[in-house]
């Protein structure tokens, strides 16, 4: 009898082990120490504690996806064969990644340019609102606007008249991008939601034009440029653009806070950098479209690119963030509306104040006028 016993014990323990009771109730006597993360602490702690100019020893890194909005920078960057404007103007060297997915770039921001990442990203302001959670141990502060949408992005469908008749069929969009986030725009618009449709998740930001010439798929959001060719060929049609509504997406600079607190010298010049590429670029903006056509072909004739998402001015950035005049959509309005979006369609735990997303003061110090 108790060898029975002694038997059905060592079965139930072998059993008790393989579908992990075993280790749960280890852990529930003996929990394991909470994993530390560097957004357990300030990001302000490695703040210089002097006056002492102080900006990178290693070429500062910007990450950004090819769009209007963000070919100045490309342009101010330079390359091999010729001196950049952060460089030659402003005494910085900045090394600008190219990236495909917004996904790919934020976990790039969450590295940090120390361990093989970024320093500073392009962000839509709708994706990092509804990555504030997973960027958390960045620290992500937004230091300016870099541009707003007007046409950029748009939805097209293939044999599909209106908005309306997109209920019931598969939609080719990357997700969380600023092309998912007007899609979702639309869908209000007509009564529509996520459950209407079928969304197909594309692999990068350039994908949309090779999707819409997929059998399986009825409509795809995109960049424009990278869709005309395929919409021209299929005769499909564009039922929703940025440019109905200009205000919707905006394109953001985002540096990590560690990275703001040790180097603030480093953000002034980067931006005085941006704004002096932007305002050549509104000027003239042949040389910034010569750089985006080769590095960004796919989207298309980037004279139009950047015409559809041109770069923003410094009255732009202090009416966008509430520091002077006023705009019809402010950052806070975007990113709350977006940060409650999130938690709306996917139970997200509530993410941070938009106040305490941004570090305004680099900003608000070159917008002052310097004494010589």
């Amino acid at each position: 009898m108790l060898g029975s016993f002694l038997v059905l014990l060592a079965a139930g323990s072998v059993v008790a082990a393989e579908l992990g009771w075993v280790e749960k109730l280890r852990l529930r006597i003996h929990p394991r120490a909470p994993r530390l993360t560097a957004g357990d602490f300030p990001a302000g702690v490695m703040a210089p504690i002097d006056d002492v100019t102080r900006i990178p020893t290693r070429p500062l890194v910007i990450g950004l996806v090819p769009r209007g909005s963000t070919s100045p920078m490309l342009w101010a960057a330079g390359d091999a064969e010729r001196v950049g404007l952060f460089r030659a103007g402003y005494a910085i060297d900045v090394k600008v990644e190219r990236f495909q997915r917004d996904d790919d770039l934020r976990k790039a921001l969450i590295r940090g340019g120390d361990n093989g990442g970024v320093d500073m990203a392009a962000l839509p302001v709708s994706s990092l609102a509804m990555s504030a959670s997973l960027l958390r141990d960045s620290a992500p502060r937004v230091v300016m606007l870099l541009g707003r949408s007007r046409g950029h992005e748009v939805v097209v469908g293939k044999n599909i008249a209106s908005l309306q008749a997109l209920a019931g069929k598969r939609i080719g969009v990357e997700d969380r991008s600023s092309a998912w986030y007007l899609l979702l725009w639309s869908l209000s618009r007509v009564g529509l939601s996520m459950r209407d449709v079928k969304l197909v998740p594309l692999d990068d930001a350039y994908s949309a034009g090779a999707a819409l010439r997929r059998a399986d798929i009825d409509a795809v959001a995109g960049f424009k440029g990278d869709m005309e060719s395929a919409m021209r060929e299929l005769g499909a049609k564009e039922l929703s653009s940025t440019a109905d509504a200009p205000h919707l997406t905006a394109t953001v600079l985002v540096t990590r806070g560690d990275f703001a607190a040790r180097y603030p010298d480093a953000l002034r010049r980067v931006i005085r950098g941006v704004l002096d590429a932007n305002a050549q670029t509104l000027k003239d903006r042949t040389d910034t479209a010569r750089v985006l056509g080769t590095l960004a072909p796919q989207l298309g004739d980037p004279m139009e690119a950047i015409a559809a998402a041109p770069p923003a001015t410094l009255k732009e950035n202090l009416a966008f963030f509430g520091i002077a005049d006023e705009a019809p959509v402010t950052y806070a309005e975007l990113f709350t509306s977006a940060e409650a979006l999130n938690r709306k369609l996917f139970a997200a735990p509530p993410g941070p104040e938009a106040e305490d997303t941004v570090d305004l003061g680099p900003l608000k110090y070159v917008a002052q006028p310097q004494t010589p």
